[in-house]
């Protein structure tokens, strides 16, 4: 139930200041804007329903935790930075067809965000963390790459940024990598040291995030 509650203050929360930073008429009078609002709304409900923690569960790497304070403060200027932008005439760029290219991106991003989320349950952590019980994901998605959810994370930030034309919006979701990195690679020892040669084979025989590339 706090989860919930969470969730929806937060989505709430964000949207206010989203639509704050817009002005509230673009997303009557802007088609792609509305149609921006209503996914996010869809993706606010999912989120409440596919499972995930904070827990450190069993063991956790809590040398990682200092991802957490910068994916906040990087998340809540990729949400507000570009409808300011947008509202403004700041950087930038494009017009209705790049928007609706980043509705569609945000969409696409947002279910390949929840869906490994889904896929996994307790055993998908807020943290870097080796749940009770944790067993070793490697069929779906999982057969081709090892952070779905990730990448999940970058193609809805963009597709965030484009929704508004933003160029500045494109170069802070660029420096989502940095914490984004270091996440892949402390998750990626912590199961290691967990499940050894088995961890080794899949990591061997598949991508981190983009297939024939990374």
């Amino acid at each position: 139930m706090g989860r919930a509650l969470s969730i929806l203050l937060g989505g709430a929360l964000n949207g206010a200041a989203v639509v704050y930073a817009r002005g509230a008429e673009a997303f009557a009078t802007v088609p792609a804007l509305a149609g921006l609002a209503l996914v996010y709304v869809a993706l606010t409900v999912a989120a409440l329903f596919v499972g995930g923690n904070l827990s450190p569960g069993a063991r956790e790497d809590r040398e990682n935790r200092w991802v957490l304070p910068v994916f906040a403060v990087l998340g809540l200027a990729i949400a507000v930075t570009p409808a300011f932008d947008d509202a403004h005439g700041i950087s930038t760029f494009g017009g209705d067809g790049l928007r609706w290219l980043g509705v569609t991106l945000f969409a696409l991003g947002g279910v390949l965000r929840l869906w490994p989320v889904a896929v996994l349950g307790h055993r998908f952590s807020g943290l870097v963390a080796i749940q009770p019980n944790h067993r070793l994901q490697t069929t779906g998605v999982y057969s081709v790459i090892r952070h779905p959810s990730y990448l999940g994370l970058l193609v809805s930030s963009l597709g965030w940024a484009l929704a508004f034309r933003s160029g500045i919006g494109v170069v802070l979701v660029g420096l989502l990598l940095i914490p984004l990195v270091g996440r892949i690679k402390a998750e990626e020892n912590l199961l290691a040291s967990q499940f050894g040669a088995d961890y080794d084979a899949f990591r061997a025989r598949t991508w981190r995030m983009i297939p024939g590339l990374w």
